[in-house]
């Protein structure tokens, strides 16, 4: 299907990609992998025609169509389903078309092919996309302007997955999700029945969704078979081997150096000198290879506080005074806990790890800590507070309030800071990097407690395994808020469900937590199923009895018009079982597809009539 041959890319003389290619076939479920900055992106915007490669060539097969998730996300009123909708032109455009054709010959095509492409069931399959990822029913009706910035990102990628496209490129989809509109997009995913190629940085969501990987590195792209989990295994395997040779190649070159060096002035090895010489030139080096990839950080270890180091006591929490988000809160921490916070956006999450950060006062009850409490807080905003012209060095500095160059330093150092990088400005390091400095600047005292919410944005696998590596090894307590299940499974030993208003030990793990919103869905439907119970079928029969008696000439309207709708629907069934007949001659067959055309007119103005009769007889009394 996709075809790219020996791209080569520059940004500002850069190289990004030279002379890189892979191959990617239909029906396969792609992740692109590779560190921050190694041209994932970049390949995208190649691959979509919004950047044009220096050298090389990409070809994707004839008639299959491209999806992505579109930035330009309208602010309007447009509700969002019609947004969705909308992401199918075809459907949009027949639609459109259908109300201003005359021709009865294209009107008749335009109807088939809206058959053809199930338009009438769109609005729901719409509707469907849009609960996965955690809109209620009642906000699809909503504008889109009533929305946050992630929301609308929902929306877009709700548009992308309408679309179903042949080739479906994502990148980072799962960057506004929380962790059940996650669930529900591996499993969309999985089954996605064409071709998907997904940028992303959650090791669950790659190992459950895809069966190929394209890793971006070093300007090349190398292509594997299997999961993320058999990529990370082929690959350390290959870099073991290639690490050996490296060695190998190194001890060779050393011998040779040492030939060269020894015998250059004697005439008799003269020859042999200068061939030897002339290898060493031509030897091919392999690349050294680090054990770890990932850049090594750690916290700070604290003093040990006696528990509880938290406690909070029936407390009420909110932003404004009789409004609370989350009532009769009663939950402790101890400095062993590791803690991770479950549920849906929205349902506070957030709010309740601003109240034990002491960013906000309970309405009621109380908080109550140890006065020797440190805390540390990462808030998931917090990135794009920092100045970007400010360096490392100057932003730690102004934390540390006085603090010589050289403690500065050793603190940014501890999270991976050369000197050199501790010198760029802020605005030139990746997503990674940025988070590094603000793990530094929130634990250079040895906090007892982290606060850490969505820290695993925009960081790559390295990076989140280096995170998982310091957060274990780290003494003090940890609550975490994040969409990373492979974080939350590593990281936590204690789960909080909030939900409903309320706070409560989740008793289970994340598999089981993942049933539970299964089971939640499942019963809601049920639940949107059987609301709003009226009266029996007996009252309603006595009741709609009455009704036509009062007035008569209401219930004929209604009655003339769906006996007339149903004689055109009747006729428009025999229409097609004779045009499916493949005895018709092509006259015949013209003028059956006339008729059908007039008569899915006729039925369209019928349905108007007889909803008309209803609406009219519903609002009488």
């Amino acid at each position: 299907m996709l075809t790219m041959s020996n791209l080569t890319y520059r940004i500002g003389g850069r190289l990004i990609l030279e002379n890189a290619s892979a191959t990617v076939q239909d029906g396969w479920k792609v992740g692109v992998v590779g560190a921050n900055g190694a041209g994932k992106s970049t390949l995208f915007k190649l691959i979509t025609g919004e950047l044009h490669a220096d050298g090389g060539s990409i070809s994707l097969s004839e008639r299959r169509t491209m999806g992505e998730v579109k930035q330009d996300i309208p602010d309007d009123d447009t509700p969002l389903i019609d947004i969705v909708l909308a992401a199918d032109k075809e459907r949009t455009a027949l639609f459109k078309q259908a109300e201003t054709e005359e021709d009865p010959y294209k009107i008749g095509d335009i109807y088939a092919r809206l058959e053809e492409i199930d338009a009438y069931a769109a609005p729901a399959r719409a509707a469907t996309i849009l609960a996965g990822l955690g809109f209620k029913e009642e906000q699809t009706g909503m504008p889109i302007s009533a929305f946050s910035g992630g929301w609308r990102m929902r929306v877009a990628l709700a548009a992308a997955l309408f679309q179903q496209p042949d080739f479906l490129l994502l990148d980072e989809p799962t960057n506004h999700l929380d962790l059940e509109a996650i669930m529900w997009l591996e499993s969309y995913l999985a089954s996605y029945p064409k071709t998907v190629m997904i940028i992303s940085h959650d090791r669950e969501l790659l190992n459950v969704c895809i069966d190929h990987v394209l890793h971006v590195d070093n300007k090349k792209i190398t292509p594997y078979t299997g999961t993320y989990n058999t990529f990370e295994r082929e690959r350390a395997e290959k870099l073991a081997g290639q690490q050996k040779l490296h060695e190998k190649q190194m001890a060779q070159k050393a011998h040779m150096q040492a030939f060269v060096d020894r015998f250059k002035a004697k005439a008799s090895k003269a020859r042999q000198a200068q061939s030897r010489l002339k290898a060493l030139e031509k030897m091919d080096i392999v690349d050294a290879v680090m054990a770890d990839r990932a850049v090594k950080f750690s916290f700070p270890q604290p003093e040990e506080l006696p528990p509880p180091i938290v406690t909070i006591n029936h407390a009420d929490i909110g932003y404004a005074p009789g409004k609370p988000i989350l009532t009769n809160i009663h939950e402790r921490i101890d400095m062993d806990d590791r803690i991770a916070l479950l549920g849906a956006n929205g349902n506070g999450k957030s709010t309740l790890i601003k109240l034990i950060a002491g960013k906000l006062a309970p309405l009621q009850g109380e908080m109550l800590s140890s006065n020797k409490l440190r805390i540390g807080y990462f808030s998931q905003h917090q990135t794009e507070e920092l100045d970007m012209s400010d360096t490392p060095v100057t932003a730690m500095a102004r934390v540390l309030r006085g603090k010589a160059e050289s403690d500065v330093r050793g603190i940014l150092g501890r999270f991976g800071f050369s000197k050199p990088l501790s010198d760029n400005a802020i605005k030139t390091l990746s997503g990674g990097e940025k988070a590094r400095l603000l793990f530094a600047m929130i634990s250079y005292n040895a906090p007892h407690l982290l606060l850490l919410d969505e820290p695993t944005n925009h960081l790559d696998m390295d990076t989140r395994e280096a995170l998982v590596n310091a957060l274990n090894a780290y003494e003090g307590a940890v609550v975490i808020v994040s969409h990373d299940p492979s974080m939350i499974e590593r990281v936590a030993d204690r789960l909080w469900l909030v939900a409903d208003g309320a706070v409560h030990p989740f008793d289970g793990d994340l598999e089981a937590y993942r049933q539970h919103i299964v089971a939640q869905r499942r019963n809601e439907k049920k639940a949107n199923k059987g609301e709003a119970k009226g009266p029996s079928k007996k009252e309603q029969k006595a009741l709609l009895a009455e009704k036509k008696k009062r007035h008569p000439g209401l219930q004929t309207e209604v009655d003339d018009s769906e006996r007339h709708l149903t004689r055109l629907t009747r006729r428009k069934t025999d229409l097609e079982a004779a045009m499916a007949d493949t005895r018709q001659t092509p006259a015949e067959l013209k003028d059956l597809q006339i008729e059908y055309a007039r008569l899915t007119k006729d039925i369209g103005d019928a349905e108007a009539a007889w909803m008309a009769a209803v609406e009219a007889f519903d609002a009488a009394d």
